[in-house]
């Protein structure tokens, strides 16, 4: 059997200012929709499912994001996900830059959990807090500098 990564899925509070947020760092929106009928009740396991999503890419072309908005259902508020915590963790990022990323986060009210750390003569990393409290990961390879 073949498998190929898709993309990752997140539900969001607020579709566009999600998708401004990674359109600033440089993902490309492929496409929008507004998706609803007994197909996607049946394929994501809700009734009533009707949902606000956008399809975007990293400038590489490999990476995908499926950012959904939720209609109806009501989207479930949940306390902010901790770095700790089982289940879906974060999304991450290499970036030439990590300093232009966190600038860019900040322009949108997202800032680091604690600050910007380096791994060995590696990485330098930090773990922002983005749109819709989602964990989103900056990893500076210092090699290619």
């Amino acid at each position: 059997m073949a498998i190929t990564f898709e993309n990752v899925g997140i539900a969001v509070r607020d579709l566009e200012a999600a998708i401004a947020f990674f359109t600033d760092l440089g993902l490309t929106v492929l496409g929008r929709d507004t998706v609803s009928g007994e197909w996607a009740d049946t394929a994501v396991g809700l009734d009533g499912n009707h949902a606000k999503i956008a399809m975007l890419q990293t400038p590489d072309g490999d990476g995908r994001l499926e950012l959904f908005e939720y209609i109806h259902p009501d989207a479930i508020e949940t306390a902010p996900t901790r770095p700790n915590e089982i289940g879906m963790h974060r999304v991450a990022f290499s970036v030439d830059d990590i300093d232009a990323a966190l600038g860019i986060a900040a322009r949108h009210g997202c800032y680091p959990l604690r600050g910007v750390a380096t791994y060995g003569d590696i990485y330098r990393l930090s773990y922002v807090r983005g749109p819709s409290g989602i964990i989103v990961m900056f990893a500076e390879d210092l090699r290619k500098n």
